[in-house]
């Protein structure tokens, strides 16, 4: 795939367009995506959570091609399976390497979801030391600021009940004429 094609699909996933995308299964099962299973290109391995990146190894296509991994996530070469027939001192050392350096897609993904765990932990300590270094200070100065000042912040409130403000009462319309709603609630109060 030339260059043209890669910066094509890379405006269409931006602008949300469908690019279609090329998919292999190694002879584990797990499938593979990328632009073009070529030298150079992007590959992805495809779970249900999304893609990861493939990592550095030699895997095993299904139709028996070995597809090899050198940078995390970009193709080195494929090459045929014909071509790799080691001597049979080597054969042993190489099944070994190839168990190790083969994940599937499950441990890669429980891998990584270690990882994140476990530095989402190392960063939850290291704000906790924080956290507690900033009380630790902070008890510091306030039994200085104690220590300063042997006073009471305020002198305590006592209630004194002889204390009367007298309350002025405004009568409005004093001087107007009496009617008969006057008396008859002068009569209801005084009864």
């Amino acid at each position: 795939m030339n260059k043209t094609t890669k910066i094509l699909n890379e405006v269409k996933t931006l602008l949300g367009m469908e690019v279609k995308l090329a998919q292999m299964k190694l002879d584990n099962g797990t499938v593979l995506e990328a632009d073009a299973f070529e030298a150079g290109n992007n590959v992805m391995i495809v779970t249900t959570d999304g893609t990861v990146a493939l990592p550095i190894g030699e895997y095993t296509l299904e139709d028996g091609r070995v597809l090899v991994i050198e940078q995390e996530g970009v193709i080195k070469e494929i090459k045929d399976a014909q071509t790799e027939q080691p001597q049979p001192e080597m054969e042993v050392e190489v099944e070994a390497s190839e168990e190790v350096s083969e994940p599937t897609a499950k441990k890669i993904i429980e891998t990584i979801s270690k990882e994140s765990f476990f530095s989402e932990i190392e960063a939850l300590k290291k704000e906790n030391l924080e956290l507690k270094e900033q009380l630790v200070k902070l008890s510091e100065v306030k039994e200085e600021v104690v220590v300063e000042s042997n006073e009471p912040a305020a002198e305590p409130i006592a209630f004194n009940p002889e204390n009367k403000k007298p309350v002025q009462l405004m009568q409005y319309g004093k001087n107007r004429p009496k009617n008969i709603m006057d008396s008859v609630l002068n009569k209801i109060v005084n009864n």
